[in-house]
């Protein structure tokens, strides 16, 4: 069983996500500390990147703070590196970002980096199904788990995708971009129905959570919640001061789905 898997094995993963160097990367690590204190289970940590296609605006906008105060993917692997050895974060960590950063990297070089600093598995939005393989096989030979999506209209490939799965499965709960939504339409319990009706590996709800009673309302159908966008606004609006209140928040919504 790999560590993210393990991460579902105490009730439902409240999972967050931050953008790395967004206002600087000693706040992204003060933030991914308070985030494990508060009950995390897994934290997604966001590679900035020019031309996030996935991204709603807020996440967006962060890339690009992130990037013009000079964050690079190699002083990201730094301060994984650091968060592993000197700050004492154990919970599973994933990076989010997106197939150019890890193409233009090197494929072998990003997964051994990646490996080394103590990650444990990637989520790459714009690599559909089909492409994978050039990824996931270099992910399998450092025990990384390659996170598979499945959308609302993944519909006959729900199973086709969920097969395959490694780690746990990231469930869209929205068409479009990432973003906090004040009411999301797609019928999450049959999705949920669907993936789980075709693997064991446990799923998770992102996309447009951002109240603890969405989360817990997510929480009926899958095995976790993710959140981006809200936990990003935090940061954007206290900025070096937002370790506390990124802390509390998850706390809230740690309480809410358990």
């Amino acid at each position: 069983m790999s560590n993210i898997a393990k991460a579902f094995e105490n009730g439902k993963a409240f999972i967050p996500f931050i953008t790395c160097g967004d206002p600087d990367l000693e706040t992204t690590a003060q933030c991914v500390v308070e985030m494990q204190k508060a009950g995390a289970s897994l934290i997604e940590l966001g590679i900035p990147f020019s031309d996030p296609t996935a991204e709603g605006p807020v996440i967006m906008e962060a890339s690009l703070r992130a990037l013009e105060g000079g964050c690079t993917t190699d002083k990201v692997f730094d301060m994984v590196k650091r968060l592993r050895t000197e700050l004492g974060v154990t919970v599973p960590m994933v990076f989010m970002t997106y197939a150019n950063v890890v193409f233009s990297y090197g494929i072998e070089r990003f997964c051994r980096k990646a490996s080394e600093v103590g990650i444990d598995g990637f989520i790459l939005p714009d690599v559909p199904y089909e492409e994978k393989e050039e990824f996931d096989s270099v992910c399998k030979n450092y025990g990384i788990d390659l996170i598979s999506l499945i959308a609302p209209t993944s519909h006959e490939r729900i199973s086709m995708i969920a097969k395959e799965a490694s780690g746990f499965i990231y469930i869209v709960s929205s068409l479009g971009v990432t973003g906090v939504r004040s009411n999301i339409t797609t019928d999450i319990p049959s999705l949920c129905a669907a993936v789980k009706a075709a693997t064991d590996v446990p799923c998770a709800i992102g996309f447009g959570i951002s109240t603890p009673e969405q989360a817990a309302n997510m929480s009926k159908s899958a095995d976790g919640v993710i959140v981006g966008s809200a936990i990003v606004k935090i940061v954007a609006q206290y900025g070096k001061d937002a370790p506390a209140h990124v802390g509390e928040y998850v706390k809230s919504m740690v309480s809410a789905i358990r």
